[in-house]
């Protein structure tokens, strides 16, 4: 899958503020809404927030993928933000989570959604490959790992 099509550099937030799971999905949402992408915010908040409340997107190794399909985005949205300190996102490990990746699909979108996931975790597989994401200082350098 060509990343390319998805990640763009300005919904890049290096250094996210939030501190704990409601503030990083309103600061990743704010990312798409304050970059005109997105139209709805508290209804694309509380599409993301039932998504989370099925079962968290926490994953493990550092990594949460908080993901939702909407009815208020017309093309797959992507937001990547780095906490290199790390919180509590109810990972499935139980570790601090640090690298987060907002997705939000059409409600109509099939492929897109999962081969995306799919390629998020194939890149982010290895310990060495997260540990350079998460020693990246700026949004340049977070685009060009997932681009290539």
């Amino acid at each position: 899958m060509d990343l390319k099509k998805y990640v763009k550099i300005e919904n890049i937030n290096v250094y996210l503020e939030a501190n704990d799971k409601p503030s990083v999905l309103n600061e990743l949402v704010n990312i798409l809404d304050n970059n005109g992408e997105i139209t709805n915010k508290e209804e694309i908040l509380k599409d993301v927030w039932k998504r989370e409340n099925l079962m968290s997107t926490g994953l493990q190794s550092g990594i949460a993928t908080p993901h939702a399909k909407t009815e208020h985005v017309d093309t797959m949205k992507v937001v990547i933000g780095l906490k290199k300190t790390g919180i509590d996102f109810d990972a499935l490990d139980g570790l601090p989570s640090n690298i987060f990746i907002l997705l939000l699909s059409p409600m109509s979108s099939k492929g897109p959604h999962v081969q995306f996931l799919a390629e998020i975790a194939r890149l982010l597989h290895n310990e060495e490959d997260r540990a350079r994401l998460l020693a990246s200082e700026n949004a340049d350098s977070i685009y060009n790992f997932f681009t290539g």
